[in-house]
């Protein structure tokens, strides 16, 4: 078996010449081949299994029978030479076929492939950028991020089939690289918008597309972004972050998860749902981002001192959530929310304990916002079995702070805690959060502010549903 090169006869390797001159007994798999032209000019003859593919319906039919009408000439006549495009050993159904084959013995004669010339026209080193290769009539994109070159695009129907499967990953504008006839004189090498494969090209038997794939699963998209922190750490990286440390991040790791919360706030309160369009996420998205560029940049510091890395940290989030849904991933029975809640409690409190911390209120960190602290501390208190005041009862409770606080009470201060404290009592009971809320509530407030319609008092800022959105 010889492989006849990505071209004419005169990219065929040395060797394979020598045995189509000495082997009398030829097969090509097709003469749809630039170089069986040219040999046959010198003489050098080949019988074809055109016929096998113009008669059979299928692919899957004509390689057996190629192999089979081999094997018995090989018996026949002791030695036959096959000979199929490219390089023998890449991509050729029936030299797989052959080799698998317990009644013939097989000589393998490489020649270069047409995925030689088409890395070279495209200037991609496959070892660098772990390019892939694909088959047109059954294309498999890889889920990996790189560089892909699909072959055997030799047909508008093929060709219009691999347009939508690039569409479902690429961008209509993503530039797409067409390379026909490689190596012949007519050879043509041009880069087209994915949108456009199926208009501007006529693909024949020597046609290829080259395209670069973005990350197609989470794994790729973390791995890629991981490394992209790594090398702006790296000797000739940006000397910003090669500076920094856990303690210089720390501000940034705050002002971050800030800005999360402000995007999340400009969303509609319906949100997720239908009636909210997706272009309202953008700004979500990019703060996301930013705040994971926070986690990854930590954990690549702690890498670096062999503490723990990006790895660690998903697996150790991904083993507590497994371990605090035990009625979803146990045979705990729930009833609710309620019950998942004191679950939840109880499963913390024992990490707790495992971890040697005596205090209930271990984790609860006095820097928060007081609003939050204070909430998180009510949290923990009802947890123990202090009893929390109903909605109604809350109520109440904020009447008189208030009541208290208006008449001019000595220690007004005091008394102003106590209807903050009484407020997140309310919120709790509520199933609201008195730090967002508030959050939101000020941001609303700004956003009167810097328009044009000034509030007169603080009485009636809208509630988001009574809002320009």
């Amino acid at each position: 078996m010889v492989g006849l090169g990505p071209a004419g006869a005169d990219l065929l390797l040395p060797a394979a010449r020598r045995a189509i001159e000495r082997t009398p007994n030829r097969f090509v798999r097709t003469k749809r081949h630039p170089a069986v032209d040219d040999l046959a000019r010198e003489g050098l003859t080949f019988r074809s299994f055109d016929h096998v593919y113009e008669g059979a319906t299928t692919l899957d039919h004509v390689y057996p029978v190629i192999v089979e009408a081999l094997a018995e000439a090989a018996a026949r006549d002791d030695e036959v030479l096959y000979a199929v495009p490219g390089n023998p050993g890449l991509a050729e159904r029936s030299v797989a076929l052959l080799r698998a084959r317990d009644d013939v013995r097989v000589e393998l004669i490489p020649g270069l492939s047409f995925s030689d010339l088409a890395w070279a026209r495209a200037g991609i080193d496959p070892m660098v950028t772990g390019a892939r290769l694909a088959d047109a009539h059954d294309l498999r994109l890889p889920a990996d991020a790189g560089p892909v070159l699909i072959a055997q695009v030799d047909s508008v129907l093929v060709l219009s089939d691999v347009k939508l499967a690039l569409l479902d990953e690429l961008d209509p504008d993503a530039p797409a690289v067409v390379m026909q006839r490689l190596g012949l004189p007519d050879e043509s090498v041009r880069e087209l918008p994915v949108r456009e494969l199926d208009r501007a090209v006529e693909p024949d038997h020597l046609t290829a597309v080259v395209v670069w794939l973005p990350p197609r699963s989470v794994g790729a998209a973390m791995e890629g972004f991981v490394a992209l922190t790594e090398r702006l750490r790296a000797p000739g990286g940006c000397p910003w972050d090669a500076e920094q440390t856990h303690h210089s991040l720390a501000r940034y790791a705050l002002e971050e998860a800030y800005e999360v919360v402000e995007a999340i706030e400009q969303l509609p309160f319906s949100a997720p749902s239908e009636d909210v369009p997706v272009d309202r996420y953008r700004e979500l998205e990019e703060e996301l981002g930013d705040l994971l560029y926070q986690v990854v940049f930590h954990a690549t510091l702690a890498r670096e001192a062999g503490a723990f890395t990006v790895r660690d940290v998903i697996a150790g989030i991904h083993d507590k959530l497994v371990r605090r849904h035990p009625h979803v991933f146990g045979d705990v029975d729930v009833r609710g929310t309620d019950d998942v809640k004191r679950n939840w409690d109880q499963i913390k409190r024992e990490e707790r304990a495992e971890k040697g911390a005596t205090s209930a209120f271990a984790g609860v960190d006095p820097a928060l916002p007081a609003l939050l602290y204070a909430h998180k501390l009510m949290g923990r208190a009802a947890a123990l079995g202090v009893e929390a005041p109903s909605a109604q009862e809350a109520s109440a409770i904020v009447v008189d702070a208030a009541g208290a606080l208006a008449g001019g009470a000595a220690e007004a201060e005091v008394r102003l805690a106590d209807l903050l404290a009484a407020v997140v009592a309310l919120a709790r009971s509520l199933g609201l959060d008195g730090e967002t809320a508030l959050r939101g509530w000020a941001a609303r407030f700004r956003e009167r502010l810097e328009g044009s319609d000034h509030p007169e008092t603080l009485r009636g800022v809208p509630a988001p549903q009574a809002s320009k959105d």
